[in-house]
């Protein structure tokens, strides 16, 4: 390679999720609708699923299990709707970072307090203190995420996959988690794990930033 070449871009691989969510949303590349429009079904469909776990009952559980994990699919549909149709936008890029932030933190919090109003549990926290541990970790690697996306683009913040699954995609087995009526466990869990991989990406981050950025020739 010469010294005027330079590398090829890192090729994106979708996972499973991101690949359904592309196809499910091509017939709307022309249409009227716009990702802020799936960003907000996304937010309130979270929202609804945080308020859900609340009661901290089986079947409220249950119900807000299935909200969460149908929101969490949904926040990859605005994204890839804006890259087949062109309409991304700085703010409707903010708008989708928020709402994740909103929607995890509130998540396990509204999950501590359910633990909290049913558990009998001797935990070293209150169950409300486990879920703000949980969810503000999460959301501090959706912040260093959004920072390394800045920099380097998407390539930047691809997270380390398995079989078309990439970490967070652990959420997807919530359902599960409360069909089995599991949601100390998980909230426990979460607030041990979360940390623990924040810290990570902290890391990574101070490593990501210190690189030099790479000025990308344009073809003519």
């Amino acid at each position: 390679m010469s010294e005027n070449e330079t590398a090829p871009a890192p090729r994106i691989v979708l996972n499973w999720d991101a690949r359904l969510a592309r196809r499910l949303v091509t017939p709307l590349k022309d249409s009227w609708v716009r990702p802020n429009h799936l960003t907000t079904v996304r937010l309130i469909l979270g929202l609804l699923g945080a308020a859900a776990f609340v009661p901290g009952t089986y079947e409220w559980s249950n119900v807000g299990a299935l909200l969460v994990v149908v929101s969490n699919f949904l926040d990859h549909t605005d994204g890839e709707l804006a890259r087949i149709s062109g309409k991304s936008s700085r703010l409707g890029h903010l708008y989708d970072l928020a709402s994740d932030a909103l929607v995890t933190i509130l998540t396990f919090i509204a999950l501590g307090v359910g633990v909290g109003a049913k558990s009998t549990l001797n935990l070293p926290l209150p169950p409300v203190a486990l879920g703000s541990i949980a969810g503000c970790a999460i959301a501090l690697i959706f912040y260093l995420r959004m920072r390394i996306e800045e920099r380097f683009g998407k390539a930047g913040t691809l997270q380390a996959s398995l079989g078309g699954f990439e970490t967070e995609d652990v959420l997807y087995l919530l359902p599960l988690m409360t069909l089995f009526d599991a949601s100390a466990p998980v909230l426990i869990a979460a607030s041990l794990c979360a940390p623990v991989f924040a810290l990570w990406v902290v890391v990574d981050y101070r490593r990501v930033i210190q690189q030099p950025l790479t000025v990308q020739s344009s073809s003519g």
